[in-house]
């Protein structure tokens, strides 16, 4: 389906024309019914009739009266047949028999751009007035709409679950797509970006390990859920672009918005962030003090203030690397006798 532009003629004048056409037919049953009062024959009847007639259904040009607002289009079809799309703002005047389309009028996401606050849930049905809203308008917003996708639980490339979501920057770029192409591009959007950030999340590890290609060029690589959000972002963009571009829709940005392990594994994960965060800190102890270590007996035989052997050495050291990697402070016991 092409999207066909649709040139409306001036609202104004046609109104204007309606309101005056009520008027003479006014004008025509009152004149009517003196004349037939005052003896008139078949013409103060025909008058007088085709004055109600007008009073009666004189409404129904008011029909094709249509009020485009900026950044909105209203998607007209004729008997079934797709007419074309008012795509620019101002007030204008079709067919009164056009018919707006815009199957995804009363679909509720939890996003910028819906009339009523949404609940924790991504899909809300309209009931009642929500409802009776929702078939009123029937135009198709062109803004820039933000949807917020609930948390999902995935599991990574390692099977490790992790809770995700998605924030997807979107706007239509051709109505006629999204109203007829498919049944409902709302849903059909937010469906495509839960399939999209699955098949990517699977790629990813949470964090950094060996041996995984995230790229899929054979080549293992660094990439990972928290340490490359900006790459993952990306190709889940891409994904959604892809699967929507029969829609009409365009995909501005994608960006992740919440990130964690799942609930029955983040305790175990948290501990094994703190033990590696402990080793790599007790690591750098270790190296720190035999630096130290190294650097006194250096200094020591360099003055030759202490001459000590092998047996010496070694229990200084110890000494050392016990005060310098203890995690209290040392207690220093003082050698008051001699040192053999």
């Amino acid at each position: 389906m092409e999207e066909k532009i649709l040139t409306a003629t001036n609202g104004m004048p046609a109104m204007i024309g309606c309101f005056l056409a009520y008027a003479a037919a006014l004008a025509a049953t009152i004149a009517g019914s003196m004349l037939l009062n005052g003896g008139g024959g078949a013409g103060a009847v025909a008058l007088m009739v085709l004055g109600i007639v007008w009073l009666s259904l004189g409404w129904f040009p008011f029909l094709g009266l249509k009020v485009i607002r900026p950044q909105e289009a209203l998607v007209l079809t004729l008997f079934g047949k797709y007419l074309g799309t008012l795509k620019k703002d101002g007030f204008y005047f079709v067919n009164p028999f056009c018919t707006a389309v815009n199957p995804a009028a009363g679909t509720r996401l939890s996003q910028s751009g819906d009339m009523e606050a949404q609940s924790s849930s991504k899909l809300v049905v309209s009931t009642g007035a929500q409802a009776a809203q929702a078939a009123v308008s029937k135009k198709v917003s062109l803004k820039v709409m933000t949807l917020n996708n609930n948390r999902q639980k995935i599991n990574d490339c390692l099977g490790n679950p992790v809770e995700i979501s998605i924030a997807v920057v979107w706007r239509v770029v051709d109505t006629a797509k999204a109203v007829f192409d498919v049944d409902n591009y709302k849903e059909y959007l937010s469906l495509q970006c839960d399939s999209a950030l699955r098949n990517i999340v699977r790629a990813y590890p949470y964090d950094v390990a060996v041996d995984v290609d995230t790229t899929g060029d054979g080549i293992a690589d660094e990439g990972s859920l928290r340490g490359s959000s900006e790459a993952v972002a990306e190709r889940i963009r891409h994904e959604i672009q892809r699967k929507v571009e029969n829609a009409g829709l365009e995909i501005l940005e994608a960006r992740i918005t919440y990130l964690a392990y799942a609930p029955e594994i983040a305790a175990a994960m948290l501990q094994r962030q703190q033990a590696s965060a402990i080793i790599d800190a007790r690591k750098m102890i270790v190296d720190g003090a035999v630096g130290m270590v190294e650097m006194a007996l250096d200094k020591l035989n360099e003055g030759g203030m202490v001459q000590l052997d092998e047996e010496r050495k070694a229990a200084m050291v110890s000494n050392l690397l016990v005060v310098l990697c203890g995690n209290r402070d040392a207690q220093p016991v003082v050698n008051s006798g001699s040192l053999y």
